[in-house]
């Protein structure tokens, strides 16, 4: 069992509540922990030769690669919502509908600065799906 992360993705989206956060935007840190049987892919890692970089072979099934991770959630982030609450939701749904090894996901949505009557850092929802052994 293994923790793949990523912490501090910063983005720019729409999301919000108040119609002027549709339009203007809000800056963004999303965190990812997923929790993965990686033993075959570890196993299986010497087995792999050097893959050319233009090649359109598919990721490793026996992985989580965070790359994908990190598109999934720039994808999600592109789609406007009014509550963080559903884009972590449906973060946490497409990871686990990428990969076959993934036992849990937790992400966090954190919005930078929110649109209250005093400075406030930052607000953020998180979620945790599934199994999650390594909770931080």
């Amino acid at each position: 069992m293994a923790t793949i992360a990523l912490e501090g993705m910063y983005f720019r989206a729409l999301h919000g509540f108040y119609p002027e956060e549709n339009i203007v935007g809000n800056d963004f840190i999303v965190d990812v922990y997923v929790e993965a049987d990686i033993r075959m892919a570890a196993m299986s890692d010497e087995l792999y030769e050097p893959v050319e970089e233009d090649s359109e072979e598919d990721e490793d099934p026996l992985s989580v690669n965070y790359e994908t991770i990190y598109l999934l959630c720039e994808s999600e982030m592109r789609q406007t919502s009014k509550l963080i609450e559903t884009v972590a939701q449906r973060i946490a749904t497409r990871i686990h509908g990428q990969f076959a090894n993934v036992l849990g996901v937790r992400v966090r949505v954190r919005k930078l600065h929110p649109p209250l009557r005093g400075p406030v850092h930052s607000a953020y929802v998180e979620i945790a799906t599934g199994v999650m052994v390594g909770r931080r």
